[in-house]
C-alpha cells in the first residue's frame, strides 16, 4: 500500500531499488511520525477540517500506536511502503475513514521532514548525554593524576614534559568545544517544517505555529521552500558535528594504542578489558580502541558522503534525499557507541606513575632548563646554546623530579573548574525539558 498509489503498481525491481534500506530507518521515526500526526491532528480541527470526534478518535488510535511502539510490538506489514503508509493504514483500519483525513494539509515531504527533525533532536540528546558523562569522567581523572608526569611529543619525537592530569583534560575541553558545532545542528533540527507540504505550502488555512509549539520546536521555517531545502542542510551540518566529536575520540584512542604498546608502557587496562592472542601468550592488545579509531575515521567521512549526494541538487525534494539516512542514522549510533565505550575503557585504566624520573626521558626537560638560566639573567640564546651543547655532549643532568608549570592551562593550573563551566554553558543551550513537556502535553491530549 502507497500513500500515492491510484490504479497501477510499479514493478517488483522498480520498487525495490527506490524503497531500498527504508524500511529498517523507518522504525526508528515510528514514534516520532505518531508525535508530528498527533500534532497535525490538533492543527486541523482548530481550522474545521477535522470535527472534535473525529479528532478525538484520531488521538485515541495514535496514543495506541505509540504504545504499541513503545512496547517493540509494531512493525511495517509486507507491502506497506513506508511508516507513515502503516500508522494510516492501521488508524483507517482500526476507526475507519477518519483516517484518511489526517494527512490533509501535508505531504510525506514535511511529513518525513517532521519526522526527522524530531528523531535527530532525540539522537543528539542522546549524544549529548553521553558526551557529558565522557567529559565527567576525564574531569575526575584529570584532576586526580594532574602530578602524575609524562613526556609530551611533537612530530612523534619526546619534547616537553606534560602529565597524564594535562592530557586527561585536554579531550574534556575538546568535547565541550565539540558540542558548540552539535548545538548549531539541534538548533536546525529544531525548526518545525510541518505545513510546508510539498515545499510550496497548502491552501488550506494551516497554523504553522501552533503546531511548532504543540512539538515543543523552538522555531519554524518561515519560507516552506526553504523548509523543504532543510532536508540535507540539517545533516550535512549534524555530520560535520558528528565528525569534530569523533576526531576527539580518534585522537585519545589513538594515543592509547601507543601509549599501551610495550615501548611506551604508560597505560594499561585489565585482561577482560583486552583482547589476546592465539599463538603469542603475552599479548594484551587494545582491540576496543582500533576499533574506536576504525570507527570515528567512518564517521568522519560522512560529511564527505552527504556533500556528494547533495551536490548538483536543484530547489524541492529529490529522492537522492532518501540516501542521507543511510549515512546519518548508522553514523549516530557508531558514534553514541563509542564514546560509551571509551567511558566504559577509561573507567578501568591504570596509569604509570614516575615515568619521567628514568634518565631515558632526562631531554624533555631541556626547556625547563633553558628557562631556569633566563631566569638567573642568562639571555634566551645563550642558554639556549648551552643546554644544546651539555646534551650534545652527554653532559645534561637535569632534575628530573618536579616542574614548575603555573599559567593558565598547564601542568600545575589544568582550569578544571573553568572547563567544566564551558562545558555547563553549552548543555544549558539544548533545552532539552521544553521538548520533553511539549511531548507530555501533547500525549495527553484527548482533544
Amino acid at each position: 500500500m502507497k500513500l500515492w498509489q491510484k490504479d497501477k503498481t510499479s514493478s517488483k525491481e522498480v520498487e525495490q531499488f527506490t524503497i531500498g534500506r527504508d524500511p529498517e530507518f523507518d522504525i526508528l521515526l515510528a514514534p516520532f511520525d505518531v508525535l508530528g500526526s498527533m500534532a497535525h491532528a490538533i492543527m486541523l480541527e482548530k481550522i474545521d477540517l477535522l470535527s472534535k470526534e473525529e479528532l478525538s478518535l484520531l488521538l485515541k488510535g495514535l496514543k495506541e500506536i505509540y504504545l504499541e511502539i513503545e512496547k517493540g510490538q509494531f512493525d511495517i506489514q509486507e507491502g506497506v511502503e513506508d511508516v507513515h503508509s502503516q500508522v494510516e493504514f492501521l488508524l483507517t483500519e482500526r476507526y475507519g475513514e477518519v483516517g484518511k483525513k489526517l494527512h490533509s494539509g501535508r505531504s510525506r515531504n514535511d511529513q518525513v521532514l517532521v519526522d526527522l527533525k524530531l528523531y535527530y533532536r532525540a539522537a543528539i540528546r542522546e549524544l549529548v548525554e553521553a558526551s557529558k558523562e565522557l567529559f565527567d569522567l576525564l574531569q575526575k581523572l584529570s584532576k586526580k593524576h594532574q602530578s602524575d608526569l609524562m613526556p609530551g611529543y611533537t612530530h612523534t619525537q619526546l619534547a616537553m614534559p606534560s602529565s597524564f592530569g594535562l592530557w586527561f583534560g585536554s579531550f574534556a575541553e575538546g568535547l565541550a568545544e565539540d558540542l558548540e558545532l552539535v548545538l548549531t545542528a539541534y538548533k536546525l533540527a529544531d525548526k518545525n517544517p510541518l505545513g510546508s507540504a510539498a515545499g510550496y505550502g497548502s491552501s488550506f488555512p494551516l497554523d504553522r505555529n501552533m503546531t511548532t509549539k504543540l512539538l515543543g520546536f523552538d522555531d519554524l521555517h518561515h519560507n516552506v521552500i526553504n523548509a523543504q531545502n532543510s532536508r540535507g542542510k540539517t545533516e550535512k551540518t549534524l555530520s560535520f558535528a558528528m565528525a569534530g566529536l569523533a576526531g576527539t575520540l580518534n585522537r585519545m584512542a589513538a594515543d592509547i594504542c601507543l601509549f599501551m604498546n610495550q615501548h611506551f608502557g604508560f597505560i594499561s587496562f585489565p585482561d577482560e578489558l583486552t583482547t589476546g592472542s592465539s599463538i603469542m601468550p603475552h599479548k594484551k592488545n587494545p582491540d576496543v580502541f582500533e576499533l574506536i579509531r576504525a570507527k570515528t575515521n567512518q564517521i568522519q567521512n560522512i560529511p564527505q558522503a552527504i556533500t556528494l549526494i547533495l551536490t548538483n541538487t536543484t530547489t524541492g525534494y529529490h529522492r537522492d534525499l532518501q540516501l542521507l539516512k543511510e549515512h546519518i542514522f548508522p553514523g549516530l549510533e557508531s558514534l553514541i557507541s563509542c564514546i560509551n565505550m571509551t567511558s566504559l575503557m577509561l573507567k578501568e585504566i591504570k596509569i604509570k606513575p614516575e615515568i619521567l624520573k628514568d634518565s631515558f626521558y632526562k631531554h624533555v626537560f631541556s626547556v625547563e632548563v633553558v628557562n631556569e638560566l633566563v631566569l638567573k639573567g642568562v639571555p634566551f640564546r645563550d642558554a639556549y646554546k648551552k643546554v644544546g651543547m651539555d646534551i650534545e655532549k652527554d653532559d645534561f643532568n637535569p632534575n628530573q623530579e618536579q616542574v614548575n608549570h603555573t599559567h593558565e592551562g598547564s601542568i600545575g593550573n589544568l582550569c578544571v573548574d573553568d572547563i567544566s563551566a564551558k562545558m555547563g554553558a553549552v548543555i544549558e543551550k539544548f533545552d532539552f525539558e521544553k521538548v520533553n513537556k511539549a511531548y507530555i502535553k501533547l500525549l495527553g491530549s484527548t482533544t
